[in-house]
């Protein structure tokens, strides 16, 4: 059967795979592509034109990135904004898509949101108590959050925990998956290599809020502090980090892997500790103020 077209199915033996393919007839009624490729001795799936490169995943890539770029200069803006700006850009996207991508990242507006106090039924949630809290010495104040990072086969997540006074970033973990392990595996080192604050900070996470990281506070007999939800400048210090770390020591690079992000970190995060100067510290160090050591004597200084 499959008159003229059989034929020419005969005479292609020895023939390569793209010249047989190049004989198929998708649209012929006497014989099906089934058929066809038994004719040719083609493997049935090779006998298919492959389908079109599916780039939304690309897509969604670039778009994340530059939400996450928009966000880290302007975390008020929610996804109303954040649309706009893309918009405006040349980005071909919608608020519903925008929205999906900033709930995957974990990205929430700082402005305030209507019932932001109301806690999840079945998770405990403890009072903010850093607010106007007085913070005068290291170990009086820590706080930790989660935020994620760019790596070439998709995403990272960092938790970090940070001292209120000095800034000092006191402990770290880098996970390709959101779970609590991470954390509480951060926070159980911090305690180890530190110390025991009075108070830890949190958002209302799942992370924070699990029976595995709450059981290490009351062992430690700290006190729980938590942001309202959706507030994240109650929680400001760390924002401020991760504001830092994005544009001195992620959008500079490109991470090829977790190992490589693992290993920039590392070298990020001590830069950050032991060098570089904050002038909220009077130009002194994270690691000089954690440490109770006194300011450099600085060049330079205007003699009276």
């Amino acid at each position: 059967s499959g008159g003229g077209l059989a034929a020419k199915k005969v005479q292609s033996v020895g023939l390569d795979v793209s010249t047989k393919r190049a004989l198929m007839e998708p649209d012929a009624k006497n014989l099906s592509l089934r058929r066809q490729c038994a004719l040719l001795g083609l493997d049935r799936s090779s006998g298919y034109a492959p389908a079109p490169v599916d780039d939304e995943s690309t897509e969604n890539q670039r778009v994340r990135d530059r939400i996450n770029t928009i966000y880290t200069d302007h975390p008020f803006y929610g996804s109303r904004k954040l649309t706009a700006v893309l918009h405006r850009e040349g980005y071909r996207v919608n608020r519903k898509r925008v929205r999906r991508l900033m709930r995957a990242m974990g990205l929430i507006s700082i402005a305030p949101k209507p019932n932001t106090r109301r806690p999840h039924p079945q998770q405990a949630v403890y009072p903010y108590l850093l607010r106007g809290a007085v913070i005068e010495r290291p170990n009086q104040g820590w706080s930790t959050d989660i935020t994620d990072l760019r790596i070439e086969q998709g995403w990272a997540y960092l938790v970090a925990l940070i001292d209120w006074h000095s800034r000092y970033v006191l402990a770290w973990r880098l996970s390709n998956t959101m779970d609590t392990a991470f954390c509480v595996d951060a926070l159980t080192e911090a305690l180890k290599q530190h110390g025991t604050p009075e108070i830890l900070n949190t958002d209302q996470g799942s992370q924070f809020t699990s029976a595995a990281f709450i059981e290490v506070l009351n062992h430690h007999h700290i006190r729980i502090s938590m942001d309202g939800k959706g507030r994240a400048l109650d929680n400001i210090f760390i924002e401020r980090l991760w504001r830092s770390l994005k544009y001195e020591g992620v959008y500079s690079k490109h991470y090829q892997s977790l190992r490589e992000a693992q290993t920039e970190l590392s070298v990020y995060f001590g830069f950050y500790n032991t060098d570089r100067p904050h002038q909220s510290l009077d130009d002194r160090t994270p690691e000089q103020v954690y440490r109770n050591a006194q300011p450099p004597q600085l060049l330079g200084q205007q003699h009276r």
